[in-house]
């Protein structure tokens, strides 16, 4: 019998705790072995208690959640973190603590089902043993609903827009706040390529390639082209090698 996900919930309003207290109830798998109403507290349960997963509220007084997040991170057996907040303007804080979701008050019962799926998914994984030069296996996206996370391998390509990246997926997409060179270092060169300066690509994702006069062009599994800016006309040539160019 699998062993029952065990919840710490940390909010300094009593309403909200009693609220997941009673949604939780109605789940299965699922023991909650404490609660808190402050950050330091927060701590001491959690050393004390070794709890899988602390659902996390961010707005609490002299230790906001995101702090406690981070002093969280460093225990020998450290807990995942789901955010349970009324505010929709942390998701970039709650991507650099690595939460596992971010789910914006008051709590639907079935967004809350799927944060705990979450939790599940991320347990069960086995231990990734992280190269040297560490790449980027994920992203989070916000949402309507929180926090998507998304994984690299299902990004077809990312295209610059202003101060934020586009992730294309399928006929979806979602913006995040980095940049193309950020991401250019941290994504497997293996996987992606650089096209433009505003444009990296999934290699897979790239059906052939025209050359007109010189300018190059990528074209793309669902139809569409990519241009190739003349700095990284290069990298076309190279993948050009492997696929007839046209």
């Amino acid at each position: 019998m699998t062993a029952p996900l065990r919840l710490l919930i940390v909010d300094d309003e009593p309403l909200a705790t009693e609220r997941l207290r009673i949604l939780l109830g109605r789940m299965e798998g699922v023991e909650i072995v404490g609660a808190a109403e402050t950050g330091a507290a927060a701590l001491r349960l959690a050393q004390e208690l070794a709890p899988d997963a602390c659902l996390l509220d961010i707005g609490m007084p002299q230790m906001d959640g995101v702090e406690v997040a981070r002093h969280l991170a460093r225990l020998d057996h450290p807990p995942k973190v789901v955010f349970v907040t009324a505010y929709d303007s942390f998701a970039v804080v709650a991507f650099d603590v690595d939460a596992v979701d971010y789910i914006v008050k008051p709590v639907n019962p079935v967004r809350l089902e799927r944060a705990l799926a979450r939790i599940r998914q991320h347990m069960d994984a086995a231990p990734r043993i992280a190269p040297a030069d560490e790449r980027l296996i994920d992203f989070w996206a916000s949402d309507q609903h929180g926090l998507t996370r998304i994984a690299v391998e299902d990004v077809d390509r990312i295209t610059a827009e202003r101060d934020y990246m586009r992730l294309h997926v399928g006929r979806r997409s979602w913006l995040v706040n980095d940049s193309l060179a950020r991401l250019e270092q941290q994504l497997d060169a293996a996987a992606f390529v650089r096209l433009h300066r505003g444009a990296i690509v999934r290699r897979s994702f790239i059906s052939g390639f025209r050359c007109d006069d010189g300018r190059w062009t990528a074209e793309l599994a669902d139809g569409s082209e990519q241009k190739v800016g003349r700095s990284y006309a290069d990298n076309a040539r190279l993948l050009a090698g492997r696929r007839r160019a046209r």
